[in-house]
């Protein structure tokens, strides 16, 4: 039995703390669902909120958010060839790797092509790619991978029906994303911050750039087996959003956004817990803990307005998401 059935919100918390002091001292080994949720949640938040940063520095968040959908098209096109030449399945890793490469060239090359040589604006470049691509793979999808459920699985993803395995790919991408800015860290921050002198020193921004968007395609293969793309982006801005009301060195940034994260994701599977609990009712986990990315935002940024008024600073618009370096 669940040992959290019938908690609220505010003893969940409690029982949470009180079985994760007995799992350290060896008491008890098994995970609740739960805990389940929880764990798997936060990895992704981890790996999400390492790279965030830089993706909204660098004004690559809509350029991620088509990357998110697109990837769908990558993974259909991939199983299908996985099924026709080695009789894969399509959610083995050598599926969803080569389907979301595939997908982040597609949409970095079409993006790329449309503002370049088109003359079209990024957005508008973006938004045309988004459309396309996304509403190709749903075709495929419809058309020859109706019995898997993929588009369904893919955009929503299904919190509520976690289990430890899950928590590999986001596992995976921790290390990777976390190795990665580790030795191109001065890299990504002098790109990030000014690309003009980074490519007058020499630096290869264009690499970056690509090197950004397929950890990004990376870190969301682990959201089609776990959370879906509509929870992934949200932990690709929000918690960074969140933490850059406090702290503007992006060292410090790296540490705060992946933990508003996992708040976050702690407070959508208490949340999920207290309203089944108290009022009966099942809602999606993972739309609360995108739900509560947005309220923790919103608390934020609350704060941060009344200690800039009360430190007699000059205002800053309520709703701005623009601050100083």
């Amino acid at each position: 039995m669940n040992p959290y059935w019938d908690c609220n919100f505010f003893e969940f918390f409690g029982l949470l703390l009180k079985r994760a002091a007995l799992f350290l001292v060896g008491q008890t080994s098994t995970l609740a669902s739960d805990e389940t949720q929880i764990l798997v949640l936060s990895a992704v938040a981890i790996s999400c909120g390492l790279i965030g940063p830089f993706l909204v520095l660098k004004r690559m968040s809509m350029l991620a958010n088509s990357l998110s959908h697109t990837i769908l098209l990558g993974i259909s096109l991939a199983a299908l060839a996985a099924g026709a030449l080695w009789g894969g399945e399509w959610f083995d890793w050598k599926t969803l790797f080569f389907g979301s490469l595939f997908a982040a060239f597609l949409t970095a090359l079409f993006t790329e092509t449309l503002t370049r040589f088109f003359r079209l604006q990024e957005d508008a470049s973006i938004g045309l790619v988004f459309t396309a691509l996304f509403a190709l793979g749903i075709t495929i999808v419809s058309l020859y991978l109706r019995d898997v459920h993929l588009g369904i699985e893919a955009v929503m993803g299904n919190a509520d029906a976690l289990k430890i395995s899950d928590i590999r790919f986001p596992a995976l991408f921790i290390a990777i994303n976390g190795s990665i800015l580790f030795l191109f860290f001065k890299q990504f921050q002098l790109s990030s911050f000014d690309s003009d002198l980074a490519a007058t020193v020499g630096l290869k921004v264009g690499f970056f750039r690509y090197l950004l968007l397929f950890l990004t395609a990376g870190t969301c293969i682990g959201a089609f087996r776990s959370v879906g793309v509509i929870l992934v982006l949200a932990f690709l801005t929000g918690p960074y959003l969140t933490a850059r009301l406090f702290s503007n060195k992006l060292s410090h940034l790296l540490f705060w956004t992946p933990l508003a994260g996992v708040a976050a994701a702690c407070i959508g599977v208490a949340l999920s817990r207290h309203l089944f609990s108290v009022y009966g009712l099942a809602l999606s986990t993972g739309g609360l803990v995108a739900t509560s990315i947005g309220l923790l935002y919103v608390i934020a940024r609350t704060v941060a307005h009344v200690r800039k008024k009360a430190a007699g600073k000059p205002r800053i618009p309520f709703f701005t998401t623009e601050s100083k370096r």
